[in-house]
C-alpha cells in the first residue's frame, strides 16, 4: 500500500519531468541521474517501475547495471516482482484456500522458523507476525510443490521477501524463484543440482586459484563445506542484511551467476590468509572473519566479482560433464548390488 502511494506520487513528479525531454534511462541519463542526489535515484527507479515493459525491452543493460549498484530499499518490493515477473500470477488467489489446508511438513516448519533470522526484531519472539507469515508462505509453497515440500534454507529466502512485501507477493515471488532460478532443483530431495553447483565452482577454484585448489585438496576441505550455504541461502546466512540483500538484488537480475562470482572474488581476497590456515583454521575463517570483511559496504566485493571471468560456455561443458560422472557412478552402484 506504501508503495501505491509511492508510485502515484512518483507518477505526478514523473509527469511535470516528463515534458522536459529527459530520455528514460539512456545511459548518459543514469549515470548522472546516479551520481546526483537519492531524490533523482527516486525519480529513475519511479519511471522505470512506471514504464517497465519498454524499459526491459530497450534498455535492458542500464537496468541490470542500475540493479548492480543497488534497488532503493523503498522499491525492492515492486522492482523484485518485476524482474521475476511474479506481480500478475494465477497462483496467487490460490493462497488463502492453501492456508486453510493442512500440510504434511507442518512440524518441521514450525520447529525452523524461531531459527530463521533470529536476530531480526520482525521474527524472533515467538508466535510473532513475522514468524507467523513465513510459516504461512512455507506452508503454502509445501502445498503447492509436494516433491519439494520443505527444505531447511528455504525459509531465509522467504524471510527476505517478507521484510519487502505482503505474505501473497513474497509466497508468488518464492514459487518464481523457485520455478526459473535453479532454487527448486537446488532444494529437492536429491539435491542433486546442488553437487553440479559444487563440482562447477571447484572447477573455477582449480582454474582461477590453483594454489588455493591444491590447499584445499591436502586438507580434505571439500567446497560443500564452505559453499554449500552460499547457493541455498543467496548469502543471506553468511553476511548481514545489508551486503546480503545487495547481492539477492542482483541474484534477481541475473540468477545463480553472482553466487559463483562473490563466491570466488570472496576466495580471491582471502587466499593468502587461507594458505596459511589449516582445515580448523578455514572453517574459523569462513564463519568468524569473511562474514565482517564487508561491514562498511558492499561496493568493493560486488566490484571485485565482476572481475572474476564466468564462462556461460564452459559452464555448459561442465554440467555435461557432471552428468556423465553421475551416470557412470549409478550404475556402478547398481551392479554392485
Amino acid at each position: 500500500r506504501l508503495l501505491e502511494t509511492d508510485s502515484k506520487s512518483l507518477r505526478s513528479v514523473n509527469g511535470s519531468r516528463r515534458n522536459s525531454g529527459s530520455s528514460l534511462v539512456s545511459s548518459s541519463s543514469a549515470s548522472s541521474n546516479l551520481s546526483h542526489l537519492e531524490e533523482d535515484s527516486w525519480i529513475l527507479w519511479g519511471r522505470i517501475v512506471n514504464e517497465w515493459e519498454d524499459v526491459r525491452k530497450k534498455k535492458e543493460k542500464q537496468v541490470k547495471e542500475l540493479v548492480r549498484k543497488g534497488i532503493p530499499h523503498h522499491f525492492r518490493a515492486i522492482v523484485w516482482q518485476l524482474l521475476c515477473s511474479a506481480q500478475s500470477m494465477p497462483i496467487k488467489d490460490q493462497y488463502s484456500e492453501l492456508l486453510k489446508m493442512t500440510s504434511p511438513c507442518e512440524k518441521l516448519i514450525r520447529r525452523d522458523i524461531a531459527r530463521t533470522y533470529p536476530e531480526h526484531d520482525f521474527f524472533k519472539e515467538k508466535d510473532s507476525l513475522g514468524q507467523e507469515v513465513l510459516f504461512n508462505v512455507m506452508k503454502a509453497y509445501s502445498l503447492v510443490d509436494r516433491e519439494v515440500g520443505y527444505c531447511q534454507g528455504s525459509a531465509f529466502i522467504v524471510g527476505l521477501l517478507l521484510m519487502q512485501m505482503p505474505e501473497e507477493e513474497a509466497f508468488c515471488v518464492f514459487v518464481k524463484l523457485m520455478q526459473d532460478y535453479r532454487l527448486r532443483e537446488l532444494f529437492k530431495p536429491s539435491m542433486a543440482e546442488l553437487g553440479l553447483c559444487m563440482y562447477q565452482f571447484e572447477c573455477m577454484i582449480q582454474e582461477h586459484l590453483p594454489e588455493l585448489y591444491v590447499h584445499f585438496q591436502s586438507q580434505s576441505f571439500h567446497t560443500s563445506m564452505y559453499a554449500s550455504s552460499w547457493f541455498l541461502t543467496i548469502f543471506l546466512t553468511t553476511f548481514p542484511l545489508p551486503i546480503a540483500t545487495r547481492i539477492f538484488d542482483i541474484f534477481m537480475s541475473e540468477g545463480l551467476e553472482i553466487v559463483f562470482r562473490v563466491g570466488l572474488a570472496l576466495l580471491q581476497m582471502n587466499q593468502a590468509e587461507l594458505l596459511q590456515l589449516d582445515m580448523e583454521g578455514m572453517l574459523q575463517h569462513f564463519q568468524k572473519v569473511i562474514p565482517h570483511q564487508f561491514d562498511s559496504g558492499p561496493d568493493k566485493l560486488i566490484q571485485a566479482s565482476y572481475q572474476v571471468k564466468y564462462n556461460a560456455k564452459k559452464m555448459k561443458k561442465l554440467e555435461k560433464e557432471y552428468t556423465t560422472i553421475k551416470t557412470k557412478e549409478m550404475e556402478e552402484q547398481v551392479e554392485i548390488k
